[in-house]
Parts: C-alpha cells; structure tokens; sequence
C-alpha cells in the first residue's frame, strides 16, 4: 500500500491542480493565459512542475484576489454575480435598505391603520 503512496499524491495534486485552473476565472489567471497553463499542466504534471508552478504562480490568493480580502473586489451586487451564489441577507445593501424603509413606513402608520 506505502508503494502506491508516492503515485497517488501525484495523481491527486496533478487532478486538483487541473480542475483548479479549470475553474478560475480568466480575470484571476497570472503571467500567462489559461489555455497555456492547462497545457503546462497536462504536459508537466507526471514531473509536477505544471501543478506546482500553476499553485504558486498562476492564479492570484488570498488578499490580492479580486472580491478578497477587506475593501477590494466587486460591490456586493457585483459580487452575486461574479461568484454565482447569493449573498446572506445581512450582506446585501438593497435588502437592509428595504427593511429599513418597511419599518419607516410602518412607524407612520398608526396602531390600526394597517387593516384597511
């Protein structure tokens, strides 16, 4: 079983880094475009140096990712869309507002005003 080790975390970080490049958007790609670097992955993997070059190299992390870290990236809005998931309620600026002008509009009317 220990024989196979040494293949699998190969295999693994090989696929991982390959799906990864996959799915990262163009706009976080670095220093060369995407297609190539499927390429070099594909072509290096079985060595690991299209895997570990992609990871430390090719796509932007943490902070300096757009939409990470505080007060970059895309607007809430914006980011909805950009990552395909809804934003939590909490997060959202359109929905606060709007509970805030339900709650202005109730506080005008008066106790039984609302069962017209």
């Amino acid at each position: 079983m220990l024989d196979y080790l040494p293949f699998l975390i190969v295999l693994l970080l090989w696929v991982w880094a390959f799906i990864d490049c996959l799915t990262t958007p163009e706009q976080e790609v670095r220093h060369l475009p995407k297609v190539v670097w499927i390429l070099l992955i594909l072509i290096f993997g079985e060595v690991l140096l299209g895997p570990i070059a992609w990871l430390l190299a090719g796509r932007r992390r943490g902070a300096s990712a757009p939409g990470r870290g505080t007060g970059s990236g895309p607007a809430p809005a914006q980011r909805q869309a950009s990552f395909g998931r809804p934003l939590a309620p909490d997060d959202d600026p359109e929905f606060l507002a709007s509970l805030q002008r339900d709650n202005e509009r109730r506080r005008g009317q008066g106790p039984g005003d609302d069962l017209a």
